[in-house]
């Protein structure tokens, strides 16, 4: 069959690499092309267009960018009605890909991999996907009760694609990456994660776009410099930024970055600052304390609207997973280096709140169950279509 694919940043990039690859190995005569990423590219396929030209986070920027995502959106919809695939898989990024899942639902299938997360907010947007979506496969156990009980929308929940991925490294992780200034990193020297004399290590996880680095970076560097004669602190670069964008921020402190090995960091180290995101729950899953921090502007009117506008009371996946607060949350009118420093305090070896946290990850751990998302997936994608 032949399956067109849509991931809009480099999570659902993952993601769909790994889903591609499990209908590969059920279906052989699998076909893909897709708007992706370099992981989607490496299992097979066309692609038609990188995520890194699709990625605009925030008003001012999807305004000042939206000739280029009109283009690509009428580009994508044209590559669709011309390769007529079998089915349309849409892998979260919600406000592109509603929009395509509403033009090309009138000539072929539609399925969404990693349901848009409507129930945080734009509720509304169900009426689109009950219209618009043949399929929706979640992979939060959560959203069962969100779109069947409330809504009255079947969904299949199949697991959790990045507790199996953490799962599986686990199992047999890779060798561990280096850091330094190769590729224009700020570092002095080069870095080892098993070559830095046994310090233990804090991660920093600032985020996957530009915006999100910017606005949460400094306040994580400023709050764990008095902890550098104790740790080494380690940033994890995004695969979509190229490493001279975090030059201005690191220069001259004592960070170090790795660069596309999120997962090694995660491994060996002992607390971490990260920005929300999938990132809290990949951090979980290693069982690494953490500190979630989220930076917004005008964070009091941002705390106020938060309590009305938002559906949900946590922003963390862990929080939200877990229905109640594992882990600490900085946001809007909370986030500030004092406050930081010390929820990392508390969490780091000897803190007060260490011991609780590792021990509610395992509540987290059990409620995403031991499921293979991907193949689980792939096998109902192709059982309904077959059956369709």
């Amino acid at each position: 069959m032949k399956y067109y694919l849509i991931a809009g940043e480099a999570s659902g990039d993952l993601h769909a690499s790994h889903l591609m690859q499990a209908l590969k190995d059920q279906d052989p005569q699998a076909q893909f092309r897709f708007f992706g990423g370099d992981k989607m590219a490496a299992v097979g396929g066309t692609l038609v267009k990188h995520y890194r030209e699709l990625a605009y986070m925030g008003f001012i920027p999807v305004l000042m960018h939206l000739p280029t995502i009109l283009r690509n959106m009428k580009m994508c919809q044209q590559d669709i009605r011309q390769w007529q695939p079998d089915v349309v898989i849409l892998v979260d990024y919600p406000g592109f890909n509603l929009k395509i899942a509403k033009y090309a639902h009138s000539f072929t299938k539609v399925y969404y991999y990693i349901s848009p997360k409507i129930w945080a907010w734009k509720e509304y947007r169900i009426k689109n996907i009950k219209r618009d979506v043949d399929e929706l496969f979640s992979i939060l156990p959560f959203e069962v009760d969100f779109f069947e009980k409330k809504h009255h929308y079947p969904i299949h929940y199949v697991g959790n694609p990045t507790a199996q991925e953490v799962r599986e490294f686990l199992a047999s992780p890779p060798p561990a990456p280096q850091a330094g200034r190769e590729e224009g990193c700020a570092s002095e020297s080069p870095f080892s994660l098993e070559g830095n004399g046994g310090r233990p290590i804090i991660a920093l996880l600032a985020g996957s776009r530009k915006q999100e680095i910017k606005d949460n970076l400094p306040a994580m560097i400023e709050a764990t410099q008095h902890l550098t004669s104790q740790y080494d602190l380690v940033l994890a670069g995004a695969p979509s930024i190229e490493p001279s964008y975090y030059e201005p921020f690191i220069k001259g402190s004592a960070v170090h970055i790795v660069y596309n090995e999120t997962f090694p960091l995660l491994a060996k180290a002992t607390a971490a600052l990260v920005t929300s995101g999938t990132a809290t729950l990949e951090t979980c899953m290693f069982r690494v304390p953490q500190v979630v921090c989220y930076y917004t502007p005008l964070p009091r009117l941002i705390g106020w609207l938060r309590k009305r506008i938002l559906h949900v009371k946590y922003i963390s996946l862990v929080n939200l997973i877990a229905d109640r607060e594992v882990v600490k949350e900085l946001v809007a009118e909370t986030f500030s280096v004092e406050n930081i420093r010390h929820e990392l305090e508390a969490v780091l070896p000897g803190g007060p709140h260490r011991q609780q946290m590792l021990s509610d990850y395992e509540e987290v751990h059990r409620r995403l169950g031991e499921s293979d998302a991907p193949d689980h997936a792939a096998r109902l994608i192709i059982q309904t279509l077959q059956n369709k």
